[in-house]
């Protein structure tokens, strides 16, 4: 499923003396298929532009258009959009209110108008892809550690089978391996299902490591929009924005110049390590 922001503009308290312009003539597309990072200080836009995509926020003006449909046409359906495109929010564990886990991720699928059968067979599926153990299915969430509480607000958005996946911060306030299990989970969705998925995140590590392509926002306009390696490589116009590169492009940067002949443009702990040893290696043959 295809998204095109067509210069999308978004005002806070417009007409008033507080106004803000949070969102400054984007266009973006965003194909089937790919995992998508956006990434941009506090008050960038990113959240912003997120919370337009399944029509939470209208524009104040522009346009959005989901498989070729207008979302502001008057007779466009909504409901449609919103099970098709899923916001899953920061601190989601917020929204959980149901007397148990499965009770809480069928609540979505049944305000879809679904059989009672269905409801519960994309709950138990949903609660499976995120990787909660069936013991916990019938716990109060509130009795959940906080990764646990986090897989089952996602749960309850893929219950909703959205080919549009967005998840704004999801991983914040998680200790490492929390986080790595989360992204780990959402990737391995992605690679088996095909579905697409937008992160906003202020990890740079988190976005390197997962993503396809990276959009950087800033004061609302769109700064950088291309793959991992290409934008970290202009991380001097990201320091310039308040953003950084992964902590491996530094210290790729500071070994060439040492004299090691390393890929810069690394940008996983993976690729890191994998010119570093090949550098090791010319190093010491040329002893």
């Amino acid at each position: 499923m295809s998204i095109i922001l067509d210069h999308v503009n978004y005002i806070y308290g417009a007409d008033t003396p507080l106004a803000v312009k949070a969102l400054d003539d984007v266009c973006l597309q965003f194909p089937d298929g790919q995992f998508v990072g956006i990434i941009g200080h506090t008050g960038s836009g990113k959240s912003t532009l997120v919370q337009h995509l399944n029509g939470l926020v209208k524009a104040t003006s522009g346009h959005i258009y989901v498989d070729g449909e207008d979302i502001y046409d008057r007779d466009y359906d909504r409901k449609k959009l919103r099970s098709k495109v899923g916001l899953v929010f920061q601190y989601p564990e917020h929204q959980l209110f149901e007397i148990d886990v499965f009770t809480d991720v069928c609540f979505g699928p049944r305000n879809l108008g679904l059989e009672k059968k269905e409801v519960e067979l994309r709950a138990y599926e949903a609660l499976r892809k995120v990787g909660l153990p069936e013991d916990l299915f019938y716990q109060s969430p509130f009795e959940l550690s906080g990764g646990q509480k986090r897989r089952v607000a996602i749960a309850g958005v893929l219950a909703m089978k959205p080919q549009v996946l967005i998840l704004d911060e999801p991983t914040a306030g998680l200790d490492p391996k929390g986080r790595d299990e989360i992204l780990g989970q959402i990737k391995e969705l992605q690679c088996t299902t095909g579905m697409t998925i937008l992160l906003v995140s202020h990890s740079m590590e988190d976005v390197a490591e997962y993503v396809d392509r990276i959009i950087v926002m800033n004061k609302g306009r769109v700064m950088l929009d291309d793959e991992p390696r290409e934008v970290f490589a202009q991380y001097k116009e990201l320091e310039e924005v308040g953003l950084a590169a992964p902590q491996v492009t530094y210290i790729l940067h500071e070994l060439q110049e040492r004299g090691f002949q390393v890929d810069v443009n690394a940008t996983t702990i993976g690729e890191a390590a994998k010119t570093i040893l090949q550098a090791i290696g010319k190093k010491k043959t040329n002893i």
